[in-house]
């Protein structure tokens, strides 16, 4: 079997926080403002493969009311997601992701969230894509005001391998 799930994130950019995308340290002067690191590429991919796992989405599995995801590493949530979707005997097909933000330029930093990705989801950088794109100069996002991402995920049954 194959599923298919989707994800969506956003946050705001702000003054003295790191900025992580893909769990990779971007070099910016300004961080993403959220209860864990706030990283909204793995933020996006993680609902997107808990869409289509059927498990709900990031909110029900990791709130942020809980003391214990402040700060957390994304990639510590993406690795425990695909513990989830193990046990439901499903792997990941492939991953396709854009980035939407302003500010920074990511393109140098792209293959490093690959590399980060195909390890914590334990498949082949050739399933990942990520892109990045601008809103070109329109709205909070092209006031360099917050970055988003979206994600789009297929997964697959591993039953009888």
């Amino acid at each position: 079997m194959i599923r298919v799930g989707q994800g969506y994130d956003v946050h705001q950019l702000v003054p003295k926080r790191k900025l992580i995308l893909g769990g990779v340290l971007i070099d910016f002067h300004l961080g993403l403002k959220g209860h864990s690191d706030a990283d909204v590429l793995l933020h996006a991919l993680i609902d997107s493969i808990l869409g289509a796992a059927g498990l709900g989405d990031i909110g029900q599995h990791f709130p942020d009311s809980d003391v214990n995801f402040k700060d957390i590493k994304s990639r510590d949530l993406l690795k425990e997601v695909m513990k989830l979707i193990e046990l439901k005997k499903y792997k990941i097909g492939n991953i396709d992701a854009t980035i939407i933000c302003q500010t920074p330029k990511l393109s140098e930093y792209i293959p490093d969230m690959i590399e980060n990705i195909s390890e914590d989801c334990k498949c082949e950088k050739s399933q990942i894509n990520i892109k990045a794109t601008t809103t070109e100069m329109m709205g909070y996002i092209g006031r360099s005001e917050g970055i988003a991402a979206q994600c789009a995920c297929l997964i697959e049954s591993i039953e009888g391998l």
